[in-house]
């Protein structure tokens, strides 16, 4: 019996330690802004950044970007992956995003997710992707941001708050509603998004 529980209580604990975060879309839908998990990934590329975005160059010289060092200016945080069809079907319209949204000091960082390095660069480069990359070799950022499927998109406003998040590919109309928003520091509700894939 003693040995049954124990059992018990480890699948239990095993279950709920790899399940999703929550968090976020649940203070979003209260019209809070929960703060950004704080990750610190490897640079997968550097991307083009002009000046007003140099942070993000210096953050990267070690070859790792940490969410804090970005602290500061609006961040578009995109989780794909080079096997996602969705994921193919939003990248052009993330690019066009980051080209308008950078001018205002807006970042895009992609953050390619249970991909192969040389994947993840053939998709960078067939899609002509300009804004930086980084790559986690797991799944503990996605866990803690909430991450189901591919792709997903958070808006985080200049103070590391989480204001926006667009569940599947990001349409147009929501990149620059989400953008708006990173801006203002003004939170929305999780948005529904179009296709996405189940994480592997």
């Amino acid at each position: 019996m003693v040995v049954l529980g124990l059992f018990v209580a480890l699948l239990t604990y095993g279950l709920l330690s790899k399940a999703p975060d929550t968090t976020i879309d649940s203070s979003l839908a209260e019209a809070k802004a929960p703060p950004a998990p704080g990750f610190e990934l490897d640079v997968l590329d550097e991307g083009m950044v002009g000046r007003r975005l140099d942070r993000v160059r210096r953050a990267s010289e070690d070859g790792e970007v940490s969410l804090t060092e970005l602290r500061g200016q609006p961040v578009v945080l995109n989780f794909w992956a080079s096997w996602c069809p969705p994921c193919r079907e939003e990248a052009p319209r993330l690019e066009a995003g980051w080209r308008t949204a950078r001018r205002e000091g807006v970042l895009f960082l992609g953050l390619d997710m249970q991909d192969l390095p040389g994947d993840a660069r053939d998709f960078i480069r067939e899609f002509e992707l300009s804004y930086p990359q980084v790559r986690d070799d797991g799944d503990d950022v996605a866990r803690d941001w909430g991450v189901t499927g591919l792709p997903e998109t958070f808006f985080i406003s200049r103070r590391g708050r989480v204001v926006a998040h667009v569940i599947g590919a990001v349409s147009a109309g929501q990149l620059v509603e989400g953008i708006r928003a990173a801006v203002e520091g003004r939170p929305l509700a999780a948005l529904e998004g179009g296709a996405r894939r189940s994480t592997r």
